[in-house]
């Protein structure tokens, strides 16, 4: 997925709040959506979003769903916005 896709998906803080949680390793759908009071249906829609912009990764087990984190694109996001912002060393002091 493109940049903006992905962009898009960190937009909205319950999706920015579900990567926090997922920071500290993977979770099942209901394990995350304990943690919202939205409805279940909203978290698997936020999911959903997530996992379409390569942000999450899932891996089923039996009748669960676990999700983790898709470092990689992550890194790239960062490595695209250190880019961006550019070496602040080269900068002359006045």
């Amino acid at each position: 997925m493109g940049l903006q896709h992905t962009l898009k998906a960190l937009s909205d803080p319950i999706r920015r709040e579900i990567l926090n949680l997922l920071k500290g390793g993977r979770m099942s759908a209901g394990e995350i959506a304990d943690h919202f009071p939205v409805t279940d249906a909203s978290i698997s829609r936020h999911l959903s979003v997530l996992k379409d912009a390569d942000l999450i990764r899932d891996t089923r087990e039996g009748k669960f769903i676990f999700y983790d984190l898709n470092v990689s694109v992550l890194e790239e996001i960062m490595l695209w916005i250190k880019d961006l912002k550019g070496d602040q060393n080269d900068e002359t002091m006045v």
